[in-house]
């Protein structure tokens, strides 16, 4: 009997953390994609970010800042503002958390490349935010406590 109550409620202990770190990257993520909508000039400092930055940038993905991202930068801004809150109310809600953890990765994957920070560099949040993508990604974060719980059964491609 007591095997039974200890797994129980170790189970539970196990679940409510990743509800906490689900529901903190997304209020993080749709907290800055509103403050970067918000912003009359969000493209035009994403362009000084990305020319300030352009020394420590990564040179594979240099070229690509410079010859897709500033052209059109506009596009991109609207993209990372829209993406970054997209993937944050995503999160909170627990809907399709797997396809916006893999989104979110991306997201961050194209930060550090450009910020060209070492993996192991201690001011680098976008590895940190990248491990966070995975493992939620890997985990069916989306149904412990969030809306891919009871849409799974009838949306098969959400578990």
């Amino acid at each position: 009997m007591i095997d039974r109550l200890d797994t129980r409620s170790h189970s539970k202990i196990q679940h409510w953390p990743i509800v906490m770190l689900r529901v903190y990257t997304g209020l993080f993520f749709a907290w800055n994609g509103f403050g970067k909508l918000r912003r009359d000039n969000f493209a035009d400092g994403m362009e000084g970010f990305l020319a300030a930055q352009a020394e420590k940038t990564f040179d594979f993905y240099l070229v690509f800042v410079q010859n897709v991202v500033i052209p059109n930068k506009a596009i991109f801004a609207s993209l990372v503002s829209w993406g970054e809150l997209a993937i944050g109310l995503a999160m909170i809600f627990g809907l399709a958390t797997r396809y916006a953890a893999a989104a979110g990765s991306i997201l961050v994957l194209n930060f550090w490349f450009a910020k060209g920070a070492g993996f192991f560099d201690g001011t680098n949040h976008d590895v940190v935010w990248l491990m966070i993508f995975i493992v939620l990604g890997m985990v069916p974060a989306g149904r412990i406590a969030g809306l891919d719980d009871g849409l799974s059964d009838q949306l098969p491609f959400l578990r």
